[in-house]
């Protein structure tokens, strides 16, 4: 039988996973609050940066356009 989308034991693994990551993701935020604004402007320059790098590589792969090949 398959289960459901919502099912309670997707739903306590999802609780098990945050109980876990809060910690974690409450520091960084301290840390992140703790930056001065010219760190944080890089930070967000270089997201930004990265997503415009990702974007780009997806509208080359739609369009065939591709690099030289990897060896595996």
């Amino acid at each position: 039988m398959a289960r459901r989308p919502g099912s309670r034991a997707g739903l306590l693994r999802a609780a098990s996973g945050a109980r876990r990551a809060w910690p974690v993701l409450m520091m960084a935020w301290e840390r992140w609050q703790a930056l001065p604004e010219a760190d944080k402007e890089r930070y967000r320059r270089q997201a930004r940066e990265y997503v415009e790098r990702g974007r780009k590589t997806l509208a080359q792969s739609r369009s065939g356009v591709r690099g030289p090949r990897r060896r595996p």
